[in-house]
């Protein structure tokens, strides 16, 4: 018998293109909070996620503007998201965003603790209050918040711990603080791992190298040295940071676990 093939008319291929859309969002039901995601890498996770399907909540300090802005692009692409201003210095903040974003979104799948501090400077003339900010925010932070989201998360869930490549190779001078606080993430994302792995949910670290952001534009005065360290000879965009978040927030991402993943375009090579 015959089979006669129908034509691929412009509504049969829309229709198409929106079935595979579904198809394709890998987060579709999740809940997903970024820390810091109010700018530069944080906000091209936020966005990324929300592309999978996720709905998406960010925390920010100050720039509540930027942070809207954020929120208002999720929401056109039919997402839900809120921004929440916490000072991830603050460990009840940290906590109360947690529960806050709980309670309005209804769950939490996955954390990425993005939001950091940036100090950098000669040794002798680092501070204690320089210490005790960038250990604040870049290593009790991401331990607060995952505390408090394990509580609410379930077999699947996903934490991603954003680092920096200086972890491995701090090439200039000045950066001994900073490496020091993303070098501790590497212990904290590989006991997390072991110890949440029982409850099947993975934990992850992802170190961006060079990344054309406001704090490092790929056209600032220093970026021809630095590109001059990576192997492919430039910037990342924060959307190549995003997909490799995006990844291991996935469900193909479910048999990584305590691992370090270098979106650095060689640096560390």
């Amino acid at each position: 018998m015959t089979r006669t093939r129908r034509p691929i008319t412009a509504r049969r291929l829309a229709s198409l293109s929106t079935r595979l859309a579904v198809m394709n969002k890998t987060l579709d039901g999740k809940v997903a909070l970024v820390t810091g995601g109010g700018r530069g890498i944080g906000a091209a996770v936020a966005l990324r996620l929300a592309e999978e399907g996720a709905d998406v909540a960010l925390t920010f300090q100050q720039n509540q503007q930027r942070a809207d802005e954020v929120v208002d692009q999720i929401k056109a692409a039919g997402r839900r998201a809120i921004a929440v201003q916490a000072d991830s210095s603050d460990p009840a903040a940290v906590v109360d965003a947690v529960d806050r974003v709980v309670g309005e979104l209804g769950r939490l799948d996955v954390l990425v603790n993005n939001a950091g501090a940036f100090l950098l400077g000669p040794l002798e003339q680092l501070g204690l209050e320089d210490f005790e900010q960038t250990v604040a925010v870049n290593i009790r932070a991401p331990f607060v918040a995952s505390q408090a989201a394990v509580r609410h998360m379930s077999a699947g869930g996903r934490i991603i711990n954003i680092g920096s490549n200086v972890a491995e190779r701090s090439v200039f001078p000045g950066f001994s603080l900073y490496a020091t606080s993303k070098t501790a993430l590497i212990g904290l994302t590989k006991a997390l791992g072991r110890e949440l792995g029982g409850r099947a949910i993975t934990v992850n670290l992802v170190n961006p190298g060079p990344t054309d952001t406001d704090l490092n534009p790929a056209d600032g005065p220093n970026a021809d040295t630095i590109n001059g360290f990576t192997a492919l000879g430039h910037y990342a965009a924060p959307a190549d940071v995003a997909a490799a978040v995006a990844f291991l927030a996935s469900p193909d991402g479910r048999y990584i676990t305590g691992a370090t993943v270098n979106v650095d375009g060689g640096f560390t090579i």
